[in-house]
């Protein structure tokens, strides 16, 4: 992982690499500007140490002549080692150009010294007129040196004018390449410091928009921050935290929603049994009543009518279970049957009910007082507003690991708007049914039992008629009826 105290690092680093590369470029430069100064420099002065040097022997022959003390030939023997010593260093001066003169020069030095010994060696002979005249030739000598310096001087200035000229323009184009390195330098800077700025400001920034999407409440978007040091670390925790929030407030919600369903529940079993107990007039008392006259009109013949009383006692003893119960398929099958032959009773040639059923369907469990509710709207709706009566199709089909119940009737059929109205429990009433119960609590009953929403659904075309389809699964979660109960 790079930190932040990395990348400072990095960039101090990088900045001292490039002022470093400057000054080693700038000292390479300066020094051999100055080593070619300080050659020529030296040409001038072993120049002048010459012509000094020259000067000071005939000083000190002129001294030597007039108090040839042993002192005196001390110093000219001093001097003469002097301008020797200088001579060889004027010797390294040589060069192509100046070879002629500077041998010259050297002759005459050597001339000036063979000149000085000999005038030295007359006056320690007494030679007075031979030392004065060597004496002369050296003064001589050494004003011929003189003049030789000052021509290979001016020589020297006119061979070396073109480089003081270079040097002098060097200088000028050094002020520009200074101004240009400090430009680069400074753009390089700002350059880098944006870079760095960046790789911390922009995963702040995101980091910054990922908190403000939490604030609204969005918590699904994933947090990513692309960058590799403390802030990704940073973002990384963050981006746990809002997944732990956001299954918190999943588990709330779906507590919430269970919670709902629970209430929902409760109030459906509610409205139920006070729908029941106001359809259960000493319902015992009726029930008896009910078998004793089937019983008479059967001893009295009337087995038509036996028939029906007891269609009507077993409705009514099945009704009087308690509907939070399930039941089998084929008990719910057995009522309806029941049920349809007091229905053909009333209605007899006007009604015709048509089954279809797949017995192997029949084990499935179901809740209790499902399919009655459905056929009765059937009956209330297609059958009794019409004049000729209608048609009623029940199917009890084999879908797979699904069972299809069909209910189709002849009517006159619903509006898709209705429809919609109907399932979503904000339409329709529960008179006129026999058992209180109306098709949204059926709806509603069967969404509960099976934890399944959209088994129930229906189509239907205007002026032809309407079909209810319920889809339950041939086996679910076991669910007992205590727990149903508290659903």
């Amino acid at each position: 992982m790079t930190t932040i105290q990395r990348k400072i690092w990095l960039l101090v680093s990088v900045m001292l690499l490039i002022m470093g590369i400057i000054w080693m470029m700038l000292t390479y430069y300066n020094q051999q500007t100055q080593e070619q100064t300080n050659t020529i420099l030296q040409r001038y002065l072993r120049m002048n140490e010459v012509t000094i040097a020259s000067q000071k022997i005939i000083t000190d022959l002129n001294n030597f002549l007039l108090d040839p003390t042993e002192m005196n030939k001390a110093k000219i023997e001093k001097s003469i080692k002097t301008i020797e010593e200088v001579q060889q260093d004027v010797a390294k001066l040589r060069n192509e150009e100046n070879a002629f003169s500077v041998t010259n020069y050297i002759h005459l030095i050597d001339s000036l010294v063979e000149t000085t010994n000999r005038s030295i060696l007359f006056s320690e002979e007494q030679e007075l007129e031979g030392s004065t005249n060597e004496f002369n030739e050296a003064n001589r000598i050494s004003m011929y040196i003189s003049e030789m310096t000052l021509t290979i001087l001016d020589r020297e200035l006119k061979t070396y004018n073109l480089f003081y000229r270079e040097i002098i323009d060097q200088s000028e184009e050094l002020k520009k390449l200074g101004f240009w390195i400090l430009l680069l330098v400074t753009s390089v800077l700002l350059l880098a410091t944006y870079w760095f700025s960046l790789s911390i400001t922009k995963p702040v920034h995101q980091l910054t928009k990922a908190a403000n999407e939490l604030a609204r409440g969005r918590f699904n978007q994933r947090i990513k921050v692309e960058s590799n040091d403390e802030i990704a670390f940073l973002a990384q925790t963050f981006d746990e935290m809002r997944i732990n929030i956001n299954d918190l407030i999943l588990e709330i919600q779906q507590k919430a929603q269970l919670e709902h369903e629970l209430q929902q529940s409760k109030l459906l079993l509610k409205e139920s049994q006070l729908r029941s107990l106001q359809s259960q007039i000493n319902p015992h008392f009726l029930f008896n009543t009910l078998n004793t006259l089937s019983k008479k009109a059967y001893l009295d013949g009337a087995e038509e009518t036996s028939d029906l009383l007891v269609s009507v006692a077993g409705l009514l003893r099945y009704n009087l279970k308690r509907i939070d119960r399930s039941v089998t398929l084929y008990e719910e099958v057995l009522v309806l049957n029941q049920y349809m032959e007091i229905q053909k009773a009333r209605f007899t040639d006007r009604l015709n009910f048509k089954k279809t059923i797949d017995e192997s369907c029949l084990h499935v469990n179901i809740p209790g007082l499902t399919l009655q509710p459905i056929i009765e709207n059937a009956v209330i709706h297609a059958i009794e507003p019409e004049e000729n009566g209608g048609t009623i199709s029940f199917k009890i089909l084999r879908d797979g690991s699904w069972i299809i119940i069909e209910i189709e009737d002849s009517g006159k059929g619903i509006s898709q708007e209705n429809i919609e109205l109907l399932l979503s429990g904000q339409m329709g009433s529960n008179e006129g049914h026999s058992t209180g119960i109306g098709f949204q609590n059926v709806v509603k009953r069967l969404q509960l039992f099976y934890g399944v929403d959209n088994l129930v659904s229906i189509e239907s075309v205007e002026g032809i008629g309407t079909k209810v389809i319920i889809q339950i699964p041939e086996t679910r979660e076991e669910v007992s009826d205590e727990t149903f109960n508290r659903r």
